[in-house]
Order: C-alpha cells, then structure tokens, then sequence
C-alpha cells in the first residue's frame, strides 16, 4: 500500500487514503514507550484522539514517576480514554547501570498526575514485560510498527540487547530526549530523560535504527500560556477537564523553575514529530552520550562538518535525525486541535 509520506525522514502517513484505490489506508502501528507524567499524559490522549494510529500497546518506564506508577498512571489513561483494549505492559524499575532511578515528582505530584489522586485502575498490567513486549511486537510487524519514546530509554536498550535485529526491524523511533546545543533541563549540561539513564541512551543511538530525536531545544519554543489553559478548560475537548486539573501543578512548577506562566509542550510536540514530521527540519549526524564526569547525560551530534584525521568514538555509528527547526505555530495549532477535539 502506497501511502503519501508528508516528510523524508521516514514520517507517518498524516493522510489517512490509499493513493492508488483512494480507500481508507490502514493505521499506522505505534507503540508508546512513557513514563506518565503529565505532559506524557497529554500525548497519550492526542494519540488516542488520531485514528489514523493503530496504539498496539504502552510500554512503561520510572522517570516522570516510578515505573510502578507509571503503569498504574498508564492504565488509568487507557480507563479515561475508553481504551481497555491496549494493553499496558511494564518495563524497567531503574537505569541499566542500577541504583535507585531519578524521580521527577517535584514537576509532575507524587502521583504523576499532579496530585489529583484517581482510584485505582481497572485493568492489569499484562505479563509480558514491556522489553519482551516490545521485541514481540516488532517481530511481529517487522517493519511496521513505530515507537514513541517518552521517557529514558531503558525499555529499548533493553529489547535492542535482547534481539540483535531489532534495530533493524523497527520502523522508527521517535525519541523525546536531549539538548543539542542548548542548555538542559536537570543540569546545565542534560536534559532529564537521557540524564535518568544515559548508558541506555548511547545504546539506542548508537543501535542503527531509524531514530528521529526531538530535544528540549525544539519542545521549549512551544508552550500553553495562561491564555492556552484557559481556551482549553473551556473547549469541548474530549479530555479537556482531566487535561486542565492535571496541569494546575505543572503550571505552578514552570512559574516557580522557569518563570514561565504557562507549561512547556514537550511530549505533546514530540508526537507531533511522530505524525506530522512535516512541521520540523532536521540534521543528520551520529550521537553520543556522556556517561560519565559532571557533563553525564549530555548529547553531542557530529554534524559531519568536518573530516577527521583520525577515528574517535563517533566513527563508525549510522547518523540519527535531529530535530534543528520547528514550526511554532503549525505544532501549536495542532497540538490545541487535538486536545479541543470533542
């Protein structure tokens, strides 16, 4: 089935219509990789709201929360969205290297959803954890199924170490992760979901799958202000209350850290670089990651500008696509169109 791409760099079909017999295509495989989390939250509802996406399952990760919360927050978002069928499948409870994870719930409430305190969700977890989920599906549908990868990348390190053709079998990941050339958001030097385990991190860049990175340079271009909240709450959105009680506290978090009176977009924009890459420009280049020193967690790209006389711990390593530029508004317009849809 031919589709018609809206970007190169391996984008999904945006239009929903077979070219040659103009019949509804089939949706586009996607497996969601989060650490729910607010604005994790808010994406995984856009998703849900994008028929054009067939959502084989969420795969879980500590980060925003721990892992065990993150499925019970993931669970709840499948309730919410009348979704019991996507199975939930949990990952990793800390960093490939061990030791106790980094947990954000000073941005996102103790229970990762700004501290609005659901009861318990319906539904289980399934059995399989999420890297064994992850290499299943993707054996499954070799080439077809995408992942959106929202928190630290421990899950796909680990699928990519337990099947060396997985890399090779996926047919994209898009990650929300680093700060090329701009400040992180943990330290100056990271951005928090490569900082929560960067040995995974170099592991997924350095995997030669097909990887589209949208750093924190990119998402905090694109924010909700006061303004955007208020629209929100008081749209027909579908999600619209549950969005707009979530997100007092993250609010309140982004005047007091960034002086910013609203909250930044950045999973939100990370999967509008999955659907609609069309509204990015992007550089190619290997990527490393710091694992160690007072700069841990840093990612640094060769943009290829140079020709070295000799080997160094880039050579070798098939490039990744980073996201450079983005269209504010255009994301902005899709972002609120998605979360105001009734």
């Amino acid at each position: 089935m031919e589709c018609v791409m809206l970007s190169s760099h391996g984008g999904l079909c945006d239009a929903s219509y077979d070219v040659v017999s103009n019949s509804p295509a089939q949706p586009d495989k996607v497996i969601i990789d989060t650490d729910p989390g607010i604005d994790d939250s808010m994406a995984i509802l856009m998703a849900f709201q994008t028929p054009e996406l067939d959502i084989l399952g969420l795969t879980t990760v500590f980060g925003n929360v721990t892992t065990k919360d993150a499925t019970r927050n993931a669970l709840l978002l499948c309730e919410i969205a009348e979704r019991p069928d996507v199975p939930v499948a949990e990952g990793s409870p800390g960093p490939l290297k061990g030791g106790e994870p980094r947990v954000a719930d000073f941005i996102h409430g103790s229970d990762g959803l700004g501290n609005i305190f659901l009861p318990q969700p319906k539904a289980k977890k399934i059995e399989r954890n999420a890297a064994e989920f992850l290499v299943d599906k993707v054996s499954e549908y070799p080439g077809e199924v995408s992942i959106l990868a929202l928190g630290p990348l421990t899950n796909l390190a680990l699928a990519i170490k337990r099947d060396s053709s997985f890399a090779s079998k996926v047919k994209k990941v898009v990650v929300l992760g680093g700060a090329f050339f701009a400040l992180g958001n943990v330290n100056p030097a990271a951005e928090a979901n490569i900082y929560g385990d960067p040995e995974a991190a170099d592991v997924v860049f350095t995997s030669g799958a097909n990887i589209v990175v949208v750093g924190i340079n990119i998402t905090t271009q694109i924010k909700f202000t006061d303004a955007d909240l208020h629209q929100l709450r008081h749209s027909e959105g579908r999600y619209a209350q549950f969005i707009s009680g979530i997100c007092k506290f993250y609010r309140d978090w982004h005047v007091k850290s960034d002086g910013v009176y609203g909250i930044f977009l950045h999973d939100p924009v990370s999967f509008a670089a999955l659907v609609r890459p069309d509204l990015f420009t992007y550089k190619e280049g290997v990527v490393r990651v710091e694992t160690q020193g007072i700069c841990l967690g840093h990612t640094l790209m060769d943009q290829g500008l140079k020709i070295w006389n000799s080997s160094n711990p880039w050579t070798g390593y098939s490039p990744v696509s980073v996201a450079w530029t983005v269209d504010v508004d255009g994301v902005l317009n899709y972002i609120k169109k998605l979360l105001m849809k009734p």
